[in-house]
C-alpha cells in the first residue's frame, strides 16, 4: 500500500539522543519534590541526596523500568462502544482538559469560563466523531477550586459516554474523581480491569518532578489506571536553545518519570508524552505554532516508538488568535507531520492561541482537520482491482465512470467525503448558501448540536451515586 511515512532521525541519531539522556540522568539527575517517592527510588537503586532532593539514575535502573512498563492500554467510556486503544496503531484526538478563559463561540469575545461551558464542551465532544478523548476545555470559576475536579468529572460523565481526560490538582480530589469512575465502571476492580481515565504527570523543566503531580499519580496507581508523562520543555527557556539539547533533556525527564512509576508499581502502562515547544526570542512567550514544534514532535514520536511506547504529542496548535490563514497553516503543518510519524494521541483540540482560552468553534474545526490529516496518512490501495484496467478498457475513450460497478464498490473507501463544514460548491452555489466561511459554518453546526442533543442519558441510579460521591467530596474538600 502506498503510504507516506515521515522519518527525521536515523537509528544512530535516536541512540545518540538516548545516550545523552542517560548521561543527564546519571550525572545531573532529577530533583524529586516528594519524600515518599525519593525513599522508594533509593530502595530501587537510585543514588539519592535527601538534602538536595536529587536522585540520579544509572542506566540499568532506567532500562529495567523501560522493560517493565506496559506498552499498550485501552481507555473505556461509559458506553462500552466508545474505547480508545494506545500502542496499537490507532490515532486519537483529545480535546483540552481545561483552559483558564473561554471564547464565546457566537461573539468570539474572551470571558471567564463557567460550569455550563464545560458541560457544553462535553456534549459537543461527544458528538464530534473525531474527538476520541473528551476534556472539559475550561476551568469553571463558578465551582470552588478544591471541588472543581470532582464536579467536572461528575457533570461530564453524565452527558458524555466517551473516555474522558481530566487534570486533577490534588490527591484527595483525585480520589473522588476515581470513585466516580469506579461507580461508572461497576466497582474499583472493574475499573482496574477496564481503565477509564489516565492522569498526566508533567515534569517541570528543567529536570524536576513536582510533589503535587506525584501525589496525584500515586492515587491513580492505587486505582490501577495508566499514566501519561509529558514535560513541556521550552527551547531557549526551560530547555537548551538547540533542538537536539531540548530533545535530550525532555527525553531524560520522561525516562525519569517512567522509572519512578515502575519502581512504585511495576507493569503500569505508560504514555510517552513528547510535548516540547520553543520560546519566541522576541516576546519570551511560549510558541504553539512554530515549525520547530513540528520537527520536535516527529523526533519525540520516533524516540517514544523506539522504546515501544504509545506516544502523545502537542500538534494541531497555533499562535493565532483567530481562525485565519496563520491558524490553518500552523495547525495542519504540525498535525500532518505528527500523524505521518505515527503518534498515538494528539492534543489539545479547541485551544485558541497559546493557551489563551477554549473555544467550541476551534474544537469543531480541529475535528475536521483531524479527518483531513487521517485521509492523507491512510494512503491508498494498489492492486489489480484498484488499478482498474478492466473498467478503463470497458469505458474507453470519451466515456465516464459514474455508472460503473467498480465506482460503486470503491467510491466510499477511496474518496474522503468532508462534512458540511467544508465547501466544494461552485462559487455561485456558495454565495446562494450565504457565502459563509468555515468559522461561520462551525458556529451554525455547534448551535445545531447544542439545541438538538441533550447529551448521553445516564441511568438514574448511577446519577444518584455520582451525586452522593460529589456530596462526600464537598464535605471533606470544602
Amino acid at each position: 500500500m502506498p503510504r507516506i511515512k515521515v522519518s527525521l532521525l536515523s537509528n544512530q541519531e535516536i541512540q545518540t539522543i538516548h545516550d545523552a539522556s542517560l548521561k543527564i540522568l546519571r550525572d545531573v539527575g532529577m530533583v524529586v519534590h516528594h519524600a515518599g517517592v525519593l525513599k522508594k527510588l533509593r530502595e530501587c537503586g537510585a543514588r539519592v541526596d535527601v538534602a538536595s532532593k536529587r536522585a540520579r539514575f544509572d542506566e540499568v535502573l532506567v532500562m529495567n523500568a523501560l522493560q517493565l512498563a506496559g506498552k499498550q492500554f485501552t481507555l473505556h467510556g461509559r458506553n462500552p462502544e466508545y474505547q480508545r486503544c494506545f500502542g496499537a496503531g490507532e490515532c486519537t484526538l483529545m480535546s483540552s482538559p481545561g483552559q483558564y478563559a473561554w471564547f464565546d463561540y457566537h461573539t468570539n469575545q474572551r470571558r471567564d469560563p463557567f460550569l455550563a461551558d464545560a458541560v457544553a464542551a462535553a456534549k459537543v465532544g461527544e458528538l464530534l466523531p473525531n474527538i476520541g478523548l473528551v476534556g472539559a476545555m475550561c476551568v469553571p470559576l463558578d465551582v470552588p477550586a478544591p471541588l472543581r475536579d470532582v464536579v467536572l468529572m461528575a457533570e461530564m460523565v453524565k452527558v458524555c459516554a466517551k473516555p474522558l481526560r481530566c487534570w486533577p490538582v490534588t490527591r484527595r480530589s483525585s480520589h473522588y474523581v476515581l470513585e466516580i469512575c469506579a461507580a461508572v465502571a461497576g466497582g474499583k476492580e472493574a475499573l482496574r480491569q477496564n481503565p477509564m481515565v489516565d492522569t498526566f504527570l508533567e515534569p517541570i523543566s528543567p529536570l524536576q518532578l513536582p510533589e503535587t503531580g506525584l501525589d496525584v499519580m500515586l492515587e491513580f496507581l492505587e486505582y490501577g489506571q495508566p499514566i501519561s508523562i509529558g514535560p513541556m520543555s521550552m527551547a531557549g527557556g526551560s530547555g537548551p536553545v538547540t533542538l537536539a539539547g531540548t530533545l535530550a533533556q525532555e527525553n531524560a525527564e520522561i525516562l525519569a518519570g517512567i522509572t519512578v512509576i515502575q519502581c512504585l508499581k511495576p507493569g503500569t502502562p505508560v504514555m510517552y508524552g513528547g510535548i516540547p515547544h520553543i520560546m519566541d526570542p522576541r516576546t519570551s512567550i511560549c510558541s504553539f505554532g512554530s515549525g520547530e514544534q513540528g520537527l520536535m514532535a516527529v523526533a519525540m514520536t520516533e524516540l517514544g516508538k523506539s522504546y515501544g511506547l504509545p506516544v502523545y504529542i502537542n500538534v494541531n496548535l497555533s499562535d493565532a488568535k483567530r481562525l485565519d490563514v496563520q491558524a490553518g497553516m500552523e495547525k495542519m503543518g504540525s498535525l500532518e507531520l505528527g500523524m505521518l510519524a505515527g503518534a498515538d494521541l494528539f492534543g489539545h483540540a479547541g485551544i485558541v492561541g497559546t493557551d489563551h482560552g477554549g473555544s467550541l468553534t476551534w474544537l469543531a474545526v480541529d475535528n475536521e482537520a483531524f479527518a483531513f490529516a487521517q485521509r492523507m496518512a491512510r494512503g491508498f490501495e494498489l492492486d489489480a482491482e484498484t488499478l482498474a484496467l478492466e473498467v478503463i478498457e470497458a469505458v474507453g475513450p470519451g466515456g465516464n465512470y459514474l455508472s460503473e460497478a467498480h465506482t460503486v464498490r470503491h467510491l466510499r473507501s477511496e474518496l474522503w467525503a468532508p462534512s458540511q463544514l467544508w465547501t466544494r460548491q461552485t462559487f455561485d452555489g456558495w454565495l446562494e448558501a450565504g457565502g459563509k466561511d468555515m468559522e461561520q459554518r462551525a458556529i451554525a453546526e455547534i448551535d445545531r448540536m447544542l439545541t438538538s442533543h441533550p447529551g448521553q442519558t445516564i441511568e438514574p441510579g448511577l446519577a444518584l451515586e455520582i451525586d452522593r460521591i460529589v456530596g462526600a467530596a464537598k464535605k471533606e474538600l470544602l
